[in-house]
């Protein structure tokens, strides 16, 4: 299992997610161009000294990254405000990667096209989006909970 960030802009965001991917052993890839430096005071006080536990791939663009996934065969799982598949109700693999857009953006339809599934978090109507942060989270909690525990599923 591994997250991706397209585009990332909010250092404390990734920080976080970073954090994250430490604590559960998953490899963390940033396809830049980042909205910040990985100096940033902001990125490592929310990376704190986990950044240091996690592997960290980073892709000069979304055509390496690409290059590199398709070498791989991986699974590209887009998580958007726009998926038609509640991310509860997909089954997911080890060898997926959870993708997350830019927090201003989101992505571009190139990257939409490429996914090969696009899943929502359903939040309550009205609302516009939970933090990419909290939504990595909880993609990751689900998604490892399905591959580590198969015959639990509902």
């Amino acid at each position: 299992m591994q997250i991706a960030l397209f585009q990332p802009d909010i250092p404390q965001n990734t920080g976080t997610i970073l954090r994250l991917c430490a604590c559960l052993g998953i490899s963390a890839h940033i396809i830049e161009p980042a909205g910040f430096p990985v100096s940033d005071r902001h990125f490592r006080r929310a990376g704190m000294d986990y950044l240091d536990h996690v592997s960290i791939t980073k892709h000069d663009s979304w055509t390496k990254f690409e290059e590199w996934r398709m070498a791989q065969s991986y699974r590209l799982l887009l998580f958007t405000t726009k998926g038609a598949t509640d991310y509860r109700d997909f089954r997911y693999h080890t060898s997926d990667i959870l993708l997350f857009g830019r927090e201003s953006a989101g992505v571009t339809d190139a990257v939409v096209e490429a996914a090969d599934a696009r899943l929502v978090i359903p939040i309550t109507e009205g609302l516009r989006s939970l933090n990419v942060a909290m939504s990595a989270a909880m993609a990751a909690g689900e998604a490892l909970r399905q591959v580590r525990n198969p015959h639990e599923l509902i």
